[in-house]
């Protein structure tokens, strides 16, 4: 469940009168609502309690709170402070009890105000740089991407690219717009083949070093479009994309310049995808394509993530501090603000100090640690890092100061970046994070020992995430779920296999809740789950879920939950 989309989540109350599976009737009286906020500006302050007596009113007791704030509560201004004993007086008054999402593992920017440095990183292994007037950048000044400037074709496609959809109807050069040149490659929606499912792609294999950092650049026009997605994949050999950034391409706009990053990882070719998945109406110019070796952006500095920056051959390692001044990305988690990171910039040279060693013209390898964004934002913190698990017990002590809850619901949420650093010691990335949520649920109850511990279920569900090969995943998330102690509730959202995730965690003694509606249809939703829910042991409730602040169902949602139907 994407936690950098807006969730609300409402528990369902399933008390043991009504006439729902015996399973759930059982022991089951929550309904909560979940409800993101902004505590620093007080009319979205104003809006959570009017949402709050409204659920009190719809038979609601309980609200889980968040705030991408809660990451880094130091230093907020005296409002953000006042707001949060507010709200936490106002439920008292209601009897709602306010329940907050903590320890931000996979969504992390709001943890990662507090030190970029800590996200997950992949690596970059014996990147060539060059020095020039004192500075050392990537020697590599190739576009890997000859011929994304669209300015011949042959028959079936644009010159260099291998093949594309819909060469001569859903695409074509196009002489009459362009970026610059003479033409550009445009795809026309409204005139996709039959049996094309709206996808128009152009494909083209390219050599590549492992274990490098790759920069595309194009420059992209639009007028009306409408599609699920407008993507640049790289894809491996097995069929594992190695890009999931978002290039953010509007409806209609002007020529727009667009930038992604990505890692080859251990592969020496890659099939590059570029284009339309899913459109179905408008145009979409594309021009000027460039994909090109960097070195240094969103680079790491940190424990597990060294530096190290060797002569051409190998044969000389060269020292921080005596032969190089510090090197750092000043942009690293503040673009456009503190938690958020950005591709968009370019890195800054490796600089000599006086007294250096290295020479004008001489060729370094440099190895080194970088950030991975996932679709428009997310950036993953280290599973493993020190410093993650001290601003972790800092953001609990904080909320049982200001909100005294009685559960917290740990963040474990579609982690997408892990085991790559050297942090990880050769240990499986399940193990990795199996030791991550044991250690997080431990620091809760240090703290709070009577508290109960919730957290999502995908990252610890074979059904669902914890599998091999998940997203920039190292390896395999199998055996995550051993770090869970059966005391732990599971918030369950694995809709797509609901039958068998939920008996997962009812074998292995768990409580849990069922996340669903997802702006569906409501009383389809609920059916489904409930039909998936009989014979289960411990189902406690429902969870109303949306993407879209949508709370227009919640009394609907709630009424499904208590029928009988």
């Amino acid at each position: 469940m994407p936690m950098n989309l807006i969730k609300i989540v409402a528990f369902g109350c399933l008390c043991s009168t009504l006439l729902v599976s015996p399973s759930i009737a059982d022991d089951a009286h929550r309904l909560w609502v979940y409800a993101p906020v902004n505590f620093q500006v007080d009319q979205d302050v104003d809006r959570l309690i009017k949402l709050l007596a409204r659920a009190k009113k719809a038979g609601y007791n309980g609200a889980a709170i968040t705030d991408f704030k809660f990451g880094k509560l130091d230093e907020r201004p005296d409002n953000y402070y006042r707001n949060l004993v507010r709200t936490r007086t106002v439920a008292e008054e209601l009897e709602l009890e306010l329940i907050p999402l903590v320890m931000q593992i996979g969504y992390s920017n709001s943890l990662l105000q507090n030190n970029p440095n800590l996200a997950a990183g992949l690596p970059v292994k014996d990147c060539k740089f060059v020095v020039k007037q004192n500075e050392a950048r990537p020697a590599s000044k190739q576009n890997f991407l000859d011929g994304g400037d669209f300015e011949a074709a042959s028959k079936n496609a644009p010159e260099r690219w291998d093949w594309i959809d819909g060469f001569g109807t859903a695409s074509k050069l196009d002489a009459s717009i362009k970026h610059s040149g003479r033409s550009s490659l445009r795809m026309d929606a409204s005139r996709k083949d039959e049996g094309s499912g709206g996808n128009c792609r152009v494909v083209r294999r390219v050599t590549l070093k492992p274990f490098h950092e790759y920069r595309l650049t194009l420059w992209v026009k639009s007028d009306g479009l409408q599609t699920s997605e407008f993507k640049f994949m790289p894809i491996d050999e097995g069929g594992r994309a190695l890009n999931h950034a978002n290039l953010g391409i509007k409806s209609t706009q002007d020529w727009t310049r667009h930038r992604v990053v990505f890692n080859s990882l251990e592969h020496k070719e890659v099939n590059v995808y570029l284009g339309l998945w899913g459109a179905q109406s408008g145009q979409v110019w594309i021009d000027d394509v460039q994909l090109e070796e960097v070195g240094g952006i969103n680079l790491l500095r940190r424990e597990g993530c060294p530096l190290r920056v060797r002569s051409g051959d190998g044969s000389v390692e060269y020292q921080e501090g005596l032969d190089f001044t510090r090197w750092e990305d000043p942009l690293l988690g503040r673009v456009p603000y503190a938690g958020e990171y950005d591709d968009d910039h370019e890195a800054p040279p490796i600089r000599l100090t006086n007294q250096s060693r290295i020479r004008d013209g001489d060729v370094l390898g440099v190895s080194y640690y970088h950030a991975a964004i996932i679709q428009d934002s997310q950036v993953c913190c280290s599973l493993v890092a020190e410093e993650v698990f001290d601003l972790l017990r800092r953001e609990v002590i904080q909320i049982d100061q200001y909100l005294k809850p009685k559960r917290y619901f740990m963040s474990h949420d579609e982690i997408r970046v892990a085991g790559w650093d050297e942090l990880a010691q050769g240990r499986p990335s399940g193990k990795l994070l199996a030791d991550n949520v044991h250690r997080c649920e431990k620091l809760i109850h240090e703290i709070c020992p009577n508290a109960e511990v919730m957290v999502w279920s995908d990252m610890f569900d074979p059904n669902h995430n914890a599998h091999d090969h998940y997203y920039l995943v190292h390896g395999t998330l199998a055996g995550s779920w051993q770090g869970l102690d059966e005391s732990v509730s599971v918030v369950n959202w694995n809709g797509g296999n609901a039958k068998s995730s939920l008996s997962f965690f009812a074998n292995r003694g768990h409580q849990q809740i069922i996340a669903g509606y997802y702006d569906d249809d409501v009383k389809k939703n609920v059916g489904q789950w409930k039909q998936a829910a009989r014979g289960i042991r411990n189902v406690k409730g429902f969870m109303y879920t949306t993407w879209q602040l949508n709370y227009s169902d919640l009394e609907a949602f709630a009424d499904q939950v208590r029928s009988n139907e």
